[in-house]
């Protein structure tokens, strides 16, 4: 069977990290595998909590997990579960689907400088897509050396380390009526646009399961570009049912 592993955080709530991964894979039939790099106490508007997994323990999860079709990546807390992730997708040869969730909705911290520049070095030459948001694509502008440059910019910088797409979501962005996501691809000039509606409520862990759902789609055998596509699709139904559950 088709099998997903998904590391990141542990959200009390349910709203993001392992369990809303584990939520979105449900939808396309995968079997989900997990590796805990924190314990996490939060609801919608406030971290309570945060408890770092050693990086040991983390790195013994994944290896316990065994063989997997693909691998999505969330929070990783601290430099030390950066390294163990490294040191365990050095052995791995499948797509890996990297959300780097550098803080909570709150604001809260979610990974610490020392994890950030070790991540930039070690991790992001080993991602197949990288899903950052507005405020997350800063931040690794600023540990890549190119603050304030053009998102194209900040993307090459990203690429020359060896990633392989990245897809800056726009969720952040200013466009009142809709959400642009664009998909850069090494062998393109121009990024992939995707377009859709921008939903009148706001919901958490909405990076966390549109990442987990193009994982899957990779998993399943879809390129790049569609598995993009049916992860925007799963997402836009999430929206949809919360709106109708609200509405009720």
């Amino acid at each position: 069977m088709t099998t997903v592993l998904f590391v990141g955080g542990l959200d009390s709530s349910g709203g993001a990290g392992l369990l809303r991964d584990c939520a979105a894979a449900a939808e396309f039939g995968v079997r989900t595998k997990v590796a805990a790099t924190a314990v996490t106490a939060q609801t919608d508007g406030a971290l309570s909590a945060h408890y770092p997994v050693p990086g040991p323990v983390v790195a013994r999860q994944i290896e316990a997990a065994g063989a997997v079709d693909a691998v999505k990546v969330g929070m990783l807390s601290t430099a030390g579960v950066v390294s163990a992730l490294d040191g365990a997708l050095s052995r791995y040869a499948g797509p890996v689907v990297l959300d780097p969730v550098l803080a909570a909705s709150s604001g809260a911290s979610l990974l610490t400088l020392g994890g950030i520049a070790l991540l930039v070095e070690r991790v992001l030459p080993r991602v197949t897509l990288l899903t950052p948001n507005r405020p997350e694509l800063a931040v690794l502008a600023s540990a890549l050396g190119v603050s304030g440059a053009p998102e194209a910019e900040i993307v090459a910088a990203i690429m020359a380390r060896g990633t392989a797409a990245v897809l800056v979501k726009g969720g952040h962005d200013s466009t009142p009526a809709r959400c642009e996501d664009r998909l850069y691809l090494r062998a393109a000039a121009d990024p992939l646009r995707f377009h859709g509606p921008r939903h009148p409520i706001s919901l958490r862990g909405t990076g966390c399961h549109l990442a987990s759902a193009i994982a899957s789609a990779l998993a399943l055998g879809a390129d790049l570009a569609d598995a993009v596509r049916q992860g925007r699709a799963s997402l836009d139904l999430r929206f949809r049912t919360e709106m109708a559950l609200r509405a009720a």
